[in-house]
C-alpha cells in the first residue's frame, strides 16, 4: 500500500528540510567532537533526521530547541517527564533540597512518605531506591537469586528492562539466544536466563519446569517493541504459574506506570511479589525504587552471611540521596497524582481515536494500540501479540518518515517508535494538532 520510491523521496525533503531548519543543532553536533558518538549519551543518536534537536527549554509538554523552534513533546523524555518538564512543586522542592544539601549519604524523611505511598499504589511494602529502572532491576535478580539459590531469570522476548545484562535474550528459529547488538555481553546469556514469548503461557510453563528460574521479570504490557497487551487470562496466568514453579513474580512498571497511578499493578489488579519502577517517579530528576514482599523481605533478613551494606553488589553511593528522594516526594504527592492520570488517559482516548479516523480515512493496514495515558500506532493490523511478531512488523524508513514529519511541524514523538505519552500539562489543542499533521504526513505519502 505504500510507494516506497515516493517514501524515500520525501524522507529526504523533510531530511533537508530540518537541516535547513536547524543550523544551530547541527553546529552544536558538528563541534562535539569529544563526545562518544558526538552525543552526551549514544542513544541521542537514534533520531530520525540526521542530527539531534539540541535542547533550550522544556516547560509542561512544551519543548525549545537551540534553534528557537517550538514543539509540542509527546516524547517527554522517554516517560522520564511523565509529569511535565519542570513541573513547579518538583522544581521548588529540588531547589529547597539542594540548598540544603543533597548527598550526605543520611537518610531523610521524605523517604518514609514515599516508600508508604509507593505501597498504597503498587502493594507491596519495602522499598529502596535506585537512580535508574535499570540497577532497580538488576538489585532486584541479585536479592531473588540469593533467596532461592536459583540461578535463572526468565524474560520476555523482546522485553524493555533498561540494560540490565539478563534480558537481552529473544527467541529464535533455533532456540533462545542473544538479542541483536548486545554489546560486550560477559557471558553467553543463555547461561543466566531463559526466554518465554509474551501472552504464551505453554512457553512459560515449559521454561519453569526446569526449575531453575528463581524470577520472571516481565513489563505487565510489552512497550519498548511497540505496545504489546495482555491478552484475557494471561496475567493470571503466569501468576498461577510462577507460584506453582516456587518462582518469583516481578512487575517492572517503569514504562506500564502509564496505565494508571499505582501502574498495570494496580488498574489490572495483580500480585507480584517485586516491583520495580524508574524515570517518571522523580519528575524529571534520576530516581528509582524497586519494591518487595514483607515475605521476601523476612528472607534476606534471615540471610546473615549476604552484604548489603557495603560491597555486596545491591546499592550505590547516589542511590536514595536526599535529592532524588525530595523529588519523588514531590512528584508523586503533586504531580502524578488521581486526578492528573484521569485527565491524561482522557487525552490519550483523544489522540488514539484521531489517529484511528487517519488510519480508517486512508485504509491503511496499521492498528492502535493505547496503555492508559500512553498511545501507539503500529504497521500492523491486527497488532502484534507478543515481541517477535512486533520485532518482525518494524519499518523503520516509514518511522523516520513520519517522525522527522512531525518534527519540522512542530511535534515530537519518542524516537524508538511511534509513542506518544500524555503529560498532566498536555492539552487538547495539542493533541488534535498532532491528527492535523498526522493526516497531512499520510496524504502526502498516499498522494497518487
Amino acid at each position: 500500500m505504500i510507494d516506497r520510491d515516493r517514501l524515500g523521496a520525501l524522507l529526504r525533503r523533510e531530511r533537508a528540510t530540518f537541516a535547513d531548519r536547524n543550523p544551530r543543532s547541527a553546529a552544536e553536533y558538528a563541534r562535539a567532537g569529544h563526545l562518544f558518538g558526538r552525543v552526551p549519551m549514544t542513544w541521542m543518536n537514534k533520531n530520525a533526521a540526521g542530527f539531534p534537536l539540541y535542547l533550550a527549554t522544556a516547560r509542561g509538554a512544551t519543548l525549545t530547541d537551540v534553534d528557537g523552534h517550538e514543539y509540542t513533546d509527546f516524547c517527554l523524555g522517554d516517560t522520564a517527564a511523565m509529569a511535565g518538564h519542570a513541573p513547579a512543586p518538583v522544581a521548588a522542592a529540588v531547589q529547597e533540597r539542594f540548598s540544603a544539601g543533597a548527598c550526605a549519604m543520611l537518610p531523610t524523611p521524605d523517604a518514609a512518605w514515599v516508600g508508604e505511598e509507593l505501597t498504597r499504589r503498587f502493594g507491596v511494602t519495602e522499598w529502596s531506591f535506585a537512580l535508574s529502572a535499570t540497577d532497580a532491576n538488576r538489585w532486584a535478580i541479585r536479592l531473588l537469586r540469593a533467596v532461592t539459590g536459583r540461578p535463572k531469570i526468565l524474560f520476555n522476548s523482546y522485553c524493555y528492562h533498561g540494560s540490565v545484562d539478563e534480558s537481552l535474550i529473544v527467541t529464535g528459529e533455533d532456540g533462545p539466544r542473544s538479542r541483536e547488538g548486545n554489546v560486550g555481553a560477559p557471558c553467553d546469556v543463555t547461561l543466566t536466563s531463559r526466554v518465554a514469548e509474551f501472552n504464551d503461557l505453554e512457553g512459560l510453563a515449559r521454561e519453569l519446569a526446569h526449575g531453575d528460574v528463581a524470577a520472571v521479570v516481565m513489563e505487565p504490557a510489552l512497550t519498548n517493541i511497540g505496545i504489546v497487551l495482555p491478552e484475557p487470562g494471561y496475567l493470571e496466568g503466569v501468576r498461577e504459574l510462577t507460584r506453582r514453579h516456587g518462582t518469583y513474580l516481578v512487575n517492572d512498571e517503569t514504562h506500564t506506570f502509564s496505565a494508571g497511578p499505582g501502574g498495570a499493578t494496580k488498574r489490572w489488579g495483580l500480585r507480584p511479589d517485586v516491583v520495580t519502577i524508574g524515570k517518571a517517579i522523580g519528575g524529571g530528576i534520576p530516581a528509582a525504587a524497586y519494591g518487595i514482599s514483607q515475605e521476601i523481605a523476612g528472607k534476606i533478613a534471615g540471610m546473615r552471611h549476604l552484604d548489603l551494606v557495603d560491597m555486596g553488589g545491591v546499592g550505590g553511593t547516589l542511590a536514595g540521596n536526599a535529592l532524588s528522594i525530595a523529588a519523588a516526594r514531590a512528584t508523586l504527592e503533586h504531580v502524578l497524582t488521581d486526578e492528573a492520570f484521569a485527565r491524561m488517559e482522557a487525552l490519550a482516548v483523544r489522540f488514539a481515536d484521531g489517529v484511528r479516523r487517519v488510519v480508517d480515512a486512508y485504509a491503511l493496514p496499521w492498528s492502535v494500540s493505547r496503555l492508559g495515558a500512553r498511545v501507539e500506532y503500529r504497521f500492523a493490523d491486527p497488532a502484534p501479540r507478543n515481541g517477535t511478531e512486533s520485532a518482525a512488523k518494524a519499518d523503520p524508513e516509514l518511522e523516520d518518515y513520519l517522525h522527522v514529519y512531525l518534527a519540522n511541524r512542530g511535534i515530537l514523538l519518542t524516537p524508538f517508535h511511534n509513542m506518544a505519552l500524555m503529560s498532566p500539562d498536555t492539552t487538547a489543542q495539542q493533541v488534535d494538532r498532532h491528527e492535523t499533521v498526522f493526516e497531512a504526513a499520510i496524504s502526502e505519502l498516499q498522494r497518487a
